[in-house]
């Protein structure tokens, strides 16, 4: 089968790699025909994390089922599935609880696995014509009639939707709050979207790209532009110098200054400044324990200045870590099926699988305009 491989640094390239196969009796096979490359692809992609050369991409897929082992009665040759992007067993300690992003099953050692991700078990990525699913039956999100007709929104319930709906969660967001969201990238996107859809009475997304801002103003948001001015300076002019309710991070340890200098602290002391007292504060942008390549050396050890003791005296709290898919990706789609949610609206790119390598180059850039991309290795 085709599929998009690492091979080093910024370098990847459409491969014949070995068909993903059913391996135990609890897999599914599903051939994939919609898939993302996502802003932690990048991590990746960059060389900052990792990830082994020769492996196969891609943790937001969904596709259609070609095959089942023996030990699956649920999921149907011929169903349209959607994929978590992370794996859960289902019947672990966490993910009885829920929990399913910190599975303690699907990679031996460690909590929490995922297809083609660094340090997220031994498991190939979707980016691919075909794709092994374990524990299929519990990770499979067997898709409405109209999955082939909404296919590039449901596809969004593999990961950005439902990250973007638990950064409003973590942040404790209520009908009728506030919310400051940092990154509009898609998952920044997302979290706006769901902001919107829970109510909230004024969402503002902060970025330094014109094009990603004129995306949220369409969802309603109300765009801050960190490079005409401070963030927070302009968030409490919004709010008669009280700031807001809730708070989200969505952008993760490579956040930059105005100057393009990364500055891994940025945005979780800005939030602290721009969220009232008692704030939530909800981060699901990407934080490591180490970063060999940053520049300075509190970052290499996964460290930040974090103002502390204003986030203390303000009674503030965080909640961290990624998305447990699983808790949402059913709702969420029921509100796709039925109008209420549409998050295709952030694509800006449709591609091939071949046009996968070209793809990285452009959304690694932050080119303009290059908001969401979604492949089609089907076609």
């Amino acid at each position: 089968m085709k599929a998009i491989v690492y091979n080093g640094p910024r370098d990847v390239s459409v491969q014949n790699v070995p068909d993903a196969r059913i391996e135990k009796p609890t897999d599914a096979l599903v051939r994939i025909t919609t898939t993302n490359i996502c802003g932690s692809d990048l991590h990746m992609y960059e060389g900052r994390t990792s990830f082994e050369t020769g492996r196969v991409l891609g943790h937001e897929n969904m596709g259609e089922v070609v095959a089942v082992g023996q030990g699956v009665d649920r999921v149907k040759v011929g169903d349209r599935v959607c994929l978590p992007f992370n794996i859960g067993c289902g019947f672990c300690a966490n993910c009885e609880k829920g929990l399913t992003g910190f599975c303690l099953t699907a990679n031996p050692g460690s909590a929490g696995a995922a297809y083609g991700f660094a340090e997220m078990g031994p498991y190939q990525g979707g980016q691919a014509e075909l794709l092994r699913v374990p524990y299929a039956d519990f990770n499979c999100l067997v898709l409405p009639e109209d999955a082939q007709e909404k296919e590039d929104d449901y596809v969004m319930l593999s990961d950005i939707f439902p990250t973007g709906w638990h950064a409003t969660e973590l942040s404790g967001l209520m009908p009728g709050e506030s919310i400051a969201i940092y990154g509009a990238g898609p998952v920044g996107l997302m979290a706006a979207h769901s902001a919107m859809i829970k109510g909230a009475s004024q969402v503002f997304v902060v970025d330094n790209h014109p094009d990603r801002l004129k995306l949220a103003e369409k969802m309603g948001a109300i765009a801050i532009n960190s490079l005409e001015s401070e963030a927070v300076e302009q968030i409490l002019n919004h709010t008669n110098g009280q700031g807001t309710d809730r708070g989200c991070e969505c952008v993760g340890y490579q956040c930059c200054n105005k100057h393009g200098h990364e500055a891994n602290h940025l945005t979780m002391n800005n939030l602290v400044a721009s969220t009232k007292p008692t704030g939530g504060i909800g981060v699901v942008g990407v934080f490591v324990p180490q970063d060999p390549g940053a520049k300075s050396d509190l970052a290499k050890e996964g460290k930040m200045a974090f103002d502390f003791g204003s986030f203390w005296f303000k009674g503030q709290y965080i909640r961290t870590g990624q998305a447990n898919v699983k808790q949402y990706n059913r709702r969420l789609a029921e509100l796709i099926h039925h109008g209420r949610a549409n998050p295709a609206q952030i694509i800006s790119h449709r591609l091939s699988l071949a046009e996968g390598p070209e793809a990285y180059k452009h959304f690694d850039a932050r080119d303009q305009g290059w908001t969401k991309v979604v492949l089609k290795p089907a076609a």
